[in-house]
């Protein structure tokens, strides 16, 4: 026997299917407010283990306070948001040759269709050196390295765009490898970190995460034991919590700040931004390098770059209806930062492990002392702080000598 809806129920039934398709499933997350801006998640929250999300996170709403800082330091017409001069003036970064012949990987879960015409509009924008095909700067393979590319998704294709494009801005004569796995499975993005590790990259990026499991440690050798090879992961964009694969003790746990103009001497101020993830690994062991006293295990964050949406930065992307310029936050954007500030840095040493890197050099950092992402117990894990803190890690780069070894 068939049952007929009430009224009231029906239409609240078409009011729902509505919505649904209204809204693209990547960004099905309910928009989220940080200070000025409204934000969007370009990937949906992952609803099982060993499933991971991109960290990307779009404005969609309100002003940037980085709006024209590249105007400002250029006195060129730019988008709104951070770009090259602006993120290479903050951290001191060089912008000469340095990095030729250096490939960053990144690597991601499905195909950006117009990875390549994308990253070649952000690059002709800020006058920085065609990175294409042709020129084999750049190149797109699938995740065992072949030409067979996953299907495409609108909401990594925001997250490709953004990782392209800020490893172009920190180090613009790095050559950059994107890996695409065919699902955002660990298993899958996990190969596709060792595809690009046995493509040569040894910098690779990945801005995704999930809980933590179980099977993590398996995860670490299978997927991120490279020696000699330096692999930055987002923290999340939670705020206070750890998430995986930034939970490996393999990899550089990047976290994030806000970062401003100042008229200091630096010309720039940092804090932790409220949504940079951090806390104790509860399955990965403490490496050796790292010294605090609150987490018997592996403590996330390791080192952080700018993340904060209201503080956030330029990308181009016109994948699924977006419109090109737009501007993006998350820990989605320090880890691409990251990779590339080691590719400026040198080769890391055969053997070597690069997360450890920047705890011998610390004075090469910038400390970031004020902001917190949580509530917490012992303070540091969330709270920033002279010397190491869990959001911001021992901080940000000042020059490329800490990510040196």
């Amino acid at each position: 026997m068939r049952r007929s809806l009430s009224p009231t129920a029906l239409a609240a039934t078409l009011a729902a299917a509505a919505l649904a398709l209204a809204t693209p499933l990547a960004q099905a997350a309910t928009p989220s407010t940080d200070a000025h801006v409204t934000t969007v998640r370009s990937c949906a929250a992952p609803t099982r283990l060993d499933v991971m999300a991109c960290k990307a996170l779009k404005v969609t709403g309100g002003t940037v306070k980085s709006a024209g800082a590249e105007r400002a330091l250029t006195g060129a017409a730019a988008p709104s948001g951070y770009g090259p001069s602006s993120l290479q003036s903050a951290y001191k970064l060089p912008s000469s040759s340095a990095g030729s012949g250096r490939t960053v990987a990144i690597v991601d879960a499905y195909d950006d269709p117009n990875a390549a015409a994308d990253l070649a509009k952000y690059r002709s924008q800020y006058g920085l050196p065609a990175c294409t095909v042709a020129n084999g700067c750049f190149k797109k393979v699938g995740q065992t390295g072949t030409s067979t590319l996953p299907g495409a998704d609108a909401g990594w294709a925001e997250e490709i765009s953004l990782d392209l494009d800020m490893v172009s801005a920190a180090c613009p004569n790095c050559k950059i490898l994107l890996v695409e796995a065919k699902s955002a499975s660990m298993a899958n993005l996990g190969t596709a970190v060792n595809t690009a590790v046995s493509l040569g990259a040894k910098y690779v990026s990945n801005s995704y995460g999930g809980g933590e499991s179980s099977s993590d440690t398996s995860y670490d050798s299978q997927y991120f034991n490279h020696p000699g090879v330096a692999i930055t992961v987002s923290s999340g964009d939670g705020g206070y919590g750890t998430e995986y694969p930034a939970a490996s003790r393999y990899v550089t746990a990047v976290g994030g700040t806000s970062l401003n103009s100042s008229s200091n001497s630096r010309g720039w101020t940092e804090s932790v931004w409220s949504g940079a993830g951090s806390g104790c690994s509860a399955y990965d062991a403490k490496p050796s390098w790292q010294k605090d006293t609150g987490c018997s295990k592996r403590t996330v964050a390791d080192v952080s770059a700018v993340a904060d949406p209201n503080t956030g930065v330029a990308v181009y992307d016109t994948y699924g209806g977006d419109p090109g310029w737009e501007v993006f936050g998350g820990t989605s954007a320090s880890s691409p930062l990251i990779a590339a500030v080691y590719a400026l840095a040198g080769v890391p040493s055969s053997g070597s492990t690069p997360a450890s890197f920047p705890y011998a050099h610390t004075g090469s950092l910038n400390d970031v002392t004020s902001g917190s992402n949580g509530s917490c117990s012992p303070a540091y894990l969330c709270k920033g702080g002279s010397g190491y803190d869990g959001p911001s890690g021992l901080g940000t780069p000042n020059g490329t000598a800490a990510f040196t070894g």
